[in-house]
């Protein structure tokens, strides 16, 4: 099969940007979209050109890093699946496929289709730690969790950090990473002890750098991992909570 690629080029943060058009032919529709990209930046190199910037990793969809914006749509039209697990059989022979990177405040350019997405690094560094006993392993039914939780807290802590999410969003929003994040140690017990002071510091560390949930929904559609916006009112209304908690406990400590 054959397709024309309008990617878009841009030297770095401070330049001009643009698309380019390259057709790209030969391609077998088993092929991933990332292998397909492979093929185009060894043909540029082989006929002395630069190759195009893009980021991937595991490409096994569990990594986050292949961070693609495709005919308008994060990850591209297959719902559900990050940019490496997308195939070419998704697209029709001769297909024109737009390529562009995330667009958000809070991803700044770096080159090409690299952003640089280290806020979202920053909003989870924000949420500290947990408390644990340390010692010897402790019995497997020391601290039993209702398997209802259990099962919330692994859709919650599935979040691959990719960013769709901020990508999809009119508001450049980070709230569905964040809630994520915020969820899948605020519903378990050993997440309790932080659980407002986490809440607090992640969302006040969000609003930092990216814009304001208006429950548009693109989010959840975007995610690779279809984690739920039911999160985000869970964080929301932790974050109410701890308005109140946190400040009450710091007046008892002073």
């Amino acid at each position: 099969m054959k397709v024309t690629l309008r990617i878009w080029r841009q030297p770095g943060p401070e330049a001009d940007g643009g698309f380019e058009e390259h057709d790209v032919d030969g391609i077998n529709e088993e092929m991933s979209f990332l292998e397909m990209m492979d093929i185009l930046n060894d043909r540029l190199v082989e006929g002395g050109g630069e190759p195009i910037e893009f980021e991937s990793d595991c490409r096994e969809g569990i990594c986050g890093t292949c961070n693609l914006v495709i005919d308008g749509v994060p990850h591209g039209p297959q719902l559900g699946t990050a940019t490496c697990q997308l195939h070419m059989r998704k697209f029709s022979d001769g297909a024109r496929i737009t390529v562009e990177p995330w667009r958000a405040a809070g991803f700044p350019m770096i080159k090409d289709l690299i952003v640089d997405r280290t806020h979202l690094d920053d909003i989870v560094a924000a949420g500290g730690y947990i408390s644990v006993n340390t010692g010897s392993a402790p019995d497997a039914n020391l601290m039993p969790v209702a398997k209802s939780v259990a099962d919330t807290a692994f859709d919650a802590a599935a979040c691959i950090g990719c960013g769709a999410c901020v990508a999809a969003c009119p508001n450049g929003a980070a709230h569905l990473f964040t809630a994520a994040k915020v969820a899948h140690l605020n519903l378990l017990p050993q997440g309790q002890p932080e659980r407002y002071r986490r809440v607090e510091a992640m969302v006040e560390e969000m609003d930092q750098w990216f814009g304001s949930c208006t429950n548009h929904g693109e989010c959840e559609t975007a995610c690779p991992q279809s984690i739920s916006i039911d999160f985000i009112a869970m964080m929301n209304r932790d974050y109410v909570k701890s308005k109140f908690k946190n400040r009450r406990l710091l007046s008892q400590t002073n």
